[in-house]
C-alpha cells in the first residue's frame, strides 16, 4: 500500500498576508512541519512578531519582509530577499486579500479597484515573480486562496466575489500552462473563518467560536485552512493540480450561515 508523504520539511514557502488570520496560521503550520517560510505584510511591525514566534518555536526558520503585494517592485524585492535567505522558492501561498460589505450600486470605482487590486492583482504579481524562480529551478507548487463566495452568489460582496472567482479560473489556467515546468497550481476556497478581518467586517468574535473538533461548526479556524494548504504543498498532493478545494463546515439541518449571522 502506498503511504502518502505529507512532509514539508526542507521546503521554502512564501506566504503573503501572514500578519494575522489564515495567513499566519498557514505560515505557522508549514514552519511547524519543518518548512522555512518567508512572510510579508504591508507593516513590518505586524508581521515581524509572527516570524519571531516561528523562529523561537518551530522547526523551520522564518523571514519577515515589509511588502505591499499590490506593488510589483516590492514583490520582486521580497522574492529576491527570500531566495537570498533560503536559496530557492518551493511553494507560494497567495493569501493576501480583503473585503468590505456594500451593495453593488454603492461601490465606488475606487472601492471596486481596491479590492480587485488586493485580491487578484497581487496574486498576479506574486505568481509571475515567484513562478519565474520555480520555472528556472526544479518547479514547485502554488496555492491560491479564493473563497466560497467566489463559487456562488455573494450579495453585498460583488467586488470580492468577482475577484475570488477570477482566482479560481487563473488557477485552472496556470495548472495547464505550467505543467511542463513542474509547477502544480491549486486553490483553496474557505468558508467562513474567524479572523480579525471577519470580526471587523461581520462582527464575529472569537468567543463565538465552537471547538475546532465540532464538525457542524458555522465558523472555521485558521488552522482548518492551514492543514489543507500543507497537504497541497506536500508530496501527498503530487498528482493534484488545477483543483479548487472547498473547506467549510457542514451546517446544521434547517439552518443557514446567513441566518445565524443575521445577514438574510
Amino acid at each position: 500500500m502506498h503511504e502518502a508523504d505529507f512532509d514539508v520539511a526542507g521546503q521554502t514557502a512564501i506566504v503573503t498576508g501572514a500578519s494575522q488570520g489564515i495567513g499566519r496560521a498557514i505560515a505557522e503550520t508549514l514552519a511547524a512541519g519543518g518548512a522555512d517560510v518567508a512572510v510579508c505584510s504591508r507593516d513590518i511591525d505586524r508581521v515581524g512578531p509572527v516570524a519571531d514566534g516561528i523562529n523561537e518555536e518551530a522547526e523551520g526558520d522564518a523571514l519577515a519582509v515589509e511588502c505591499n503585494v499590490r506593488e510589483r517592485d516590492q514583490v520582486e524585492a521580497f522574492v529576491e530577499e527570500t531566495v537570498e535567505e533560503f536559496g530557492d522558492v518551493d511553494a507560494l501561498v497567495n493569501n493576501a486579500g480583503g473585503e468590505f460589505v456594500a451593495a453593488f450600486e454603492d461601490i465606488s470605482p475606487n472601492g471596486w479597484n481596491s479590492i480587485v487590486d488586493l485580491n487578484l492583482n497581487s496574486t498576479f504579481h506574486c505568481t509571475q515573480v515567484a513562478g519565474e524562480v520555480m520555472r528556472e529551478g526544479d518547479g514547485g507548487c502554488i496555492v491560491n486562496l479564493s473563497s466560497v463566495n467566489g463559487q456562488h452568489a455573494a450579495p453585498n460582496e460583488s467586488h470580492y466575489s468577482a475577484s475570488k472567482a477570477a482566482i479560481i479560473r487563473l488557477t485552472e489556467t496556470l495548472a495547464v500552462e505550467w505543467a511542463d515546468d513542474g509547477i502544480r497550481v491549486n486553490c483553496v476556497a474557505p468558508g467562513l473563518v474567524q479572523t480579525p478581518g471577519v470580526a471587523e467586517t461581520l462582527g464575529i468574535q472569537s468567543d463565538q467560536m465552537p471547538p475546532r473538533e465540532q464538525v457542524d461548526r458555522r465558523i472555521g479556524h485558521g488552522e482548518d485552512i492551514a492543514d489543507v494548504v500543507q497537504f497541497l504543498v506536500s508530496p501527498a498532493a503530487a498528482f493534484m493540480t488545477g483543483e479548487t478545494v472547498t473547506v467549510k463546515g457542514v451546517p446544521r439541518p434547517g439552518n443557514s450561515m446567513q441566518h445565524d449571522l443575521g445577514l438574510e
